[in-house]
C-alpha cells in the first residue's frame, strides 16, 4: 500500500494543534444481520489490526458533537443517534501506548508518511477516551473507510478479529450497557426490518442477552405488551406452518420504551 498523499498528512497534522490533549472518543456502532449481533470496525492501513471508529475532540467543540463528527469522518455514517455510555481512563492505557502494539501502530504511521516528532509524541501519550454507542440498521447503512483505514466492515461479535489496544474492553462495556438498558432502547425498531417474525424478534434478544429464551414465555410477554401488529403469514411452505409476520405499533412501542417497560 502506497504512503498517503502529503496534503492529507499536512492537513491532519495542522488539525492536531487544535485538538483537546489527552482525550478522545470511540464509537461502538452495533447492527443485527442473519441472527447475529455485529459491530462496525475499521482496519488500519499498513497494520494488520482492527479498531473502533474513534478520534479526537477540538478545543472549541462539545464532546457529543465531536463523537458525531468523528463517526462521519471515519465511516461516512451521519445523523446517527449516539449515546454516551462510559469513560475509559485506566493507567494501563498509558502502558498500551508504550507497548509493542503501540510501537507497531506508530511504525505503520511512519510507513504512511507521517514524520513530525510532535505527531508521534501525541500518539505516545495516555488518553482518556469516552465511549458512545448506537444501534444501526445494517441494510440502510453504507459505511466507508477514511484515509487512515483500509476497510470499514461489519464484524459478528462471535467472530471478532484482533482489536487494537483496549478496544475489546470498550466493546464489552458497550454490550454490558446495552443489556442493562434493554428496556430503554428501541432495539426492535432500530435493528429489525419493518416486517419480522416472532422468531426474528426472539433471536435478536437472545443475541444481545447472550442466552436462550424460552419460546412460549417470550411470546406471551411480548404479546401482552400489545405493541405488535400482526400481518400476513410468511408463505414459504405449508400455509398451516407458516409463521405470521409482525410490525411495531411505533406509538405504543415508543411509549413503553420511555416508560422503561420492556420484555
Amino acid at each position: 500500500m502506497d504512503p498517503l498523499p502529503k496534503s492529507q498528512i499536512v492537513a491532519f497534522e495542522e488539525q492536531m494543534e487544535h485538538f483537546l490533549p489527552n482525550h478522545s472518543v470511540d464509537c461502538v456502532i452495533l447492527g443485527y444481520e442473519n441472527q447475529l449481533l455485529k459491530v462496525l470496525l475499521l482496519k488500519w492501513k499498513m497494520y494488520d489490526a482492527w479498531c473502533l471508529p474513534g478520534g479526537f475532540i477540538f478545543k472549541y467543540e462539545d464532546m457529543d458533537k465531536a463523537a458525531h463528527r468523528v463517526l462521519k469522518e471515519r465511516t461516512g455514517l451521519d445523523k446517527i443517534f449516539l449515546e454516551q455510555f462510559h469513560s475509559f481512563g485506566k493507567q494501563k492505557r498509558a502502558e498500551h501506548a508504550a507497548s509493542d502494539e503501540g510501537r507497531s501502530i506508530r511504525e505503520s504511521m511512519s510507513r504512511l508518511g507521517f514524520t513530525k516528532a510532535e505527531t508521534f509524541k501525541w500518539f505516545n501519550t495516555r488518553f482518556v477516551t469516552t465511549g458512545y454507542f448506537a444501534l444501526v440498521d445494517i441494510a440502510k447503512a453504507q459505511p466507508q473507510p477514511d484515509f487512515l483505514s483500509a476497510a470499514c466492515e461489519w464484524k459478528a461479535l462471535n467472530e471478532l478479529p484482533k482489536l487494537v489496544l483496549d478496544h475489546n474492553e470498550i466493546l464489552e462495556k458497550a454490550i454490558h450497557h446495552l443489556r442493562l438498558k434493554i428496556n430503554h432502547v428501541p432495539l426492535g425498531v432500530s435493528l429489525l426490518p419493518k416486517k419480522f417474525t416472532m422468531q426474528d424478534l426472539q433471536k435478536l434478544y437472545e443475541a444481545i442477552l447472550g442466552r436462550p429464551l424460552e419460546r412460549s414465555n417470550f411470546q406471551r410477554k411480548i404479546l401482552k405488551l400489545e405493541v405488535l401488529v400482526r400481518m400476513e403469514k410468511l408463505m414459504s411452505g405449508a400455509a398451516n406452518k407458516a409463521p405470521y409476520l409482525y410490525s411495531f405499533d411505533k406509538k405504543k412501542y415508543n411509549h413503553l420504551i420511555k416508560a422503561g417497560i420492556g420484555f
